[in-house]
Order: structure tokens, then sequence, then C-alpha cells
């Protein structure tokens, strides 16, 4: 059985086309915006398949080992860096101006970017203190796990680990949090699983960096743990990828990194594994 079949993300990445600029672009600017280049071409679903090709058949260990030792192979972006790459990653479809934050669904300008209560800044999905591994070039600047948010959001989620319940967060709709864990608006659960899904498999410890692992737990502190697997296998079902991050997937492997979240191209390889 050829896994092109299970790869139903290509006809949503023709839909986009959204400027890029080059890792190498300046970066961490306040005001800068990214230069305009070539919008990204979906990948065929044969290149996926041979990108993927000694993952297929695996199930399980074996399964999570094959994707580790695909994916491990990227190219790295600098902290700074990491701003202009989410003007490109991040783009509101609709406005080239804007990013969407991702916990509040707000469309924003990409020059408001900084440390003010209105900006948006640069939020790590895995916490960074969740292994204690910062803002190093590596975990802590992996755009697969980086998205734009609201000061003010992001500082409410800090290091919390992900489940149900709590209070409504201002101004980010739909989204709620309590003492010990933050729960994302309905439309990016699928998002947040598959990316945190990514940090588990991509670092295990053979790099310099914690192994980054999953439990069924809150309150995981430092330890280099983030939950809640069961909760986070169900977000994957709810919310499949839809058209937003399977560009930004692509855009990610072609532009930045070269390497792929594979729980994007396979939803289905969560359950194999977990």
């Amino acid at each position: 059985m050829r896994i092109s079949r299970l790869t139903p993300w290509a006809a949503g990445l023709a839909a986009a086309s959204l400027i890029l600029v080059p890792a190498s672009a300046s970066a961490g600017q306040r005001n800068t915006a990214a230069a305009p280049a070539a919008a990204p071409v979906p990948a065929s679903a044969s290149a996926v398949d041979t990108y993927y090709a000694t993952a297929e058949g695996k199930t399980g260990a074996a399964l999570k080992t094959a994707l580790h030792n695909i994916i491990k192979n990227q190219s790295k972006v600098t902290y700074d860096g990491v701003w202009n790459a989410l003007k490109v990653t991040d783009q509101d479809p609709a406005n080239s101006n804007n990013v969407i934050l991702v916990y509040s669904g707000r469309s924003q300008s990409k020059s408001t970017n900084g440390g003010g209560v209105n900006d948006w800044n640069r939020e790590h999905v895995w916490a960074k203190s969740h292994g204690d591994f910062g803002t190093a070039t590596g975990p802590g600047t992996d755009l697969h796990h980086l998205r734009p948010e609201d000061v003010t959001v992001n500082s409410t989620r800090g290091n919390k680990d992900f489940d149900l319940g709590g209070g409504p967060v201002s101004e980010a709709p739909g989204s709620l949090t309590d003492a010990d864990s933050f729960e994302p608006r309905n439309a990016v659960k699928g998002d947040v699983a598959r990316m945190l899904l990514y940090m588990a498999v991509r670092y295990d410890g053979g790099d310099g960096f914690a192994d980054l692992e999953m439990n069924d737990k809150v309150n995981n502190g430092s330890a280099p743990l983030f939950g809640r697997i069961s909760l986070l296998k169900q977000w994957n079902l709810q919310d499949p990828p839809d058209a937003f991050e399977q560009r930004r997937n692509q855009v990610i492997y072609d532009t930045y990194q070269h390497n792929r979240n594979p729980f994007i191209d396979h939803p289905e390889w969560v359950n194999s594994i977990w």
C-alpha cells in the first residue's frame, strides 16, 4: 500500500498564493516587512512519498524512529530570523500585509511585531521551559512550533500544558485557561496537537538537547514533557489539517528548514505511534 493515498493535504496547498523571503533575510527589526518573492509550489504526492519512503509500512516505536531520522535533517533559523519567517509562514491569505495570530485568530499587521501590549511576538507552542532549551538555535527556533501571538495572550498562556476548561482568555475568543492549563480555540486544536507531536519526534536527546516526550499530565514544569496526550490525540482527529496549516508546512520545507511535520502530511500516524 502506497503512502500517497493518505496524503489529503495536496489539494489545499494550491489555493494559497503568499509571499516568501529567503531564510537568510534580515530579521528581528520591529517594522521590517518580509521581502516578496515567488509563491510556494505545492509538492506532489510522489515527492512526499519519496520523503517518507523509509517510514512506509512501519508502526509504533519503529515509525517514530523512522520519522525522527527523516525530519532531523534540517536547516536552522536563528531566533532573530524567526521574526521574518513568521511573516511568511503565517501570512493572512486574505491580506498579505498581515499575519494570523494562532490562539487569537486575529489578523494583525506584520509590522506590529515586538514587545508592546498590543504587539505580536513569537509563541513557543512547546513551551521552551519544558526541557529548558530557551531560544537556542534548534528547538528554541524551530518554525514547526513557533507561531505569532498577541503579547498579552502569549503571557497568559505562559508554559501551561494543554487541557480543557477554565475561564475565557482576553483577546483570544474561544480559548480558555486556568491555573495549570490552556485550551486553544477549536480552529487550531489540531494544529497545536500536531506541533507538539512533531517536537516529540524531532528532538529525542541525540543532538545536545533534552529528549522531548508526551505524557497525560499537566503541571509538567521544566521537565521535557508535555500533556495531555490523550486529549491531543482527540484534537488531531477533531481538527484535521486545513489549507493554512498545509501551506505553512510546505513553506517551512521549501524555504527555511527543509524538513516537514509528518503529522500534517499524515495525521493518521498520530494513533500509529501513541
